[in-house]
């Protein structure tokens, strides 16, 4: 069965958007993933069709009805065991290693909040894993949706030419990735350093590797400090 996603949103229009493009756009046309959105707003029953209201005890901004979003849960998901996820700046931050578990499942109902939050009863009442992809806002979880998808789609089996392209990269062994070169040999006085063209290939390992490390220890040191690094 192909990778399916549901994205619930108060703006449907924008999907799929970049995920139409490039490799995901590729997998989308052949079906090797399918994407499908739900309207939260259709599930709204007043004359209004409100999703919204005050946030009780006060302050700014409104706050997702866990009513109305509730039925929308309920109708994306009837009979489905996919997980729920809410794209959410509180959310455990979104991880390689989550993202694989993710690929290798049938997909993923992705709720996209909007306003100041959604209403803590719906997020207890239905399961919702709360997902952050960084340290900051966004005006909705709309964007958010498309970076953990775009993430998600380009490892599942035949999206990428070359399946190594996955494996070799920031964060799949614990590490960034290390530096990349290509042609010419010599950039604005700049040189491809000689081990990569060297044709010694255990060098080029041991040289990407220490690279890696060092990187991460310039820029990531948490990384290293929540795993042991081996030999």
């Amino acid at each position: 069965m192909a990778f399916r996603a549901t994205v619930l949103t108060l703006y449907p229009e924008m999907f799929p958007g970049l995920l139409g493009q490039s490799l995901s756009g590729k997998a989308l046309a052949r079906g090797d993933w399918a994407l499908d959105c739900v309207q939260i707003r259709d599930f709204a029953t007043d004359r209004h069709r409100s999703v919204d209201d005050t946030p009780a005890g006060g302050g700014a901004g409104m706050v997702l009805k866990p009513d109305v979003l509730a039925r929308a849960i309920d109708h994306a998901s009837e009979g489905d065991e996919r997980p729920r996820l809410l794209m959410s700046p509180r959310g455990r931050p979104l991880t390689q290693k989550r993202v694989r578990e993710l690929a290798a499942g049938d997909g993923a109902i992705i709720v996209c909040g909007r306003f100041e939050g959604v209403d803590q009863r719906v997020i207890d009442g239905r399961g919702l894993e709360e997902v952050s992809i960084g340290d900051y806002i966004l005006s909705g979880g709309e964007p958010a949706a498309m970076i953990l998808l775009d993430a998600v789609v380009r490892i599942l089996p035949g999206v990428m030419g070359n399946a190594l392209s996955g494996e070799h990269e920031s964060f799949e062994g614990g590490l960034l990735e290390h530096p990349h070169y290509t042609r010419p040999q010599v950039w604005e006085d700049r040189e491809i350093p000689a081990v990569l063209t060297s044709g010694n290939h255990a060098a080029i390992e041991k040289w990407r590797g220490e690279e890696a490390l060092k990187l991460t220890r310039e820029r990531r040191p948490d990384l290293l400090a929540a795993q042991p690094i081996t030999k």
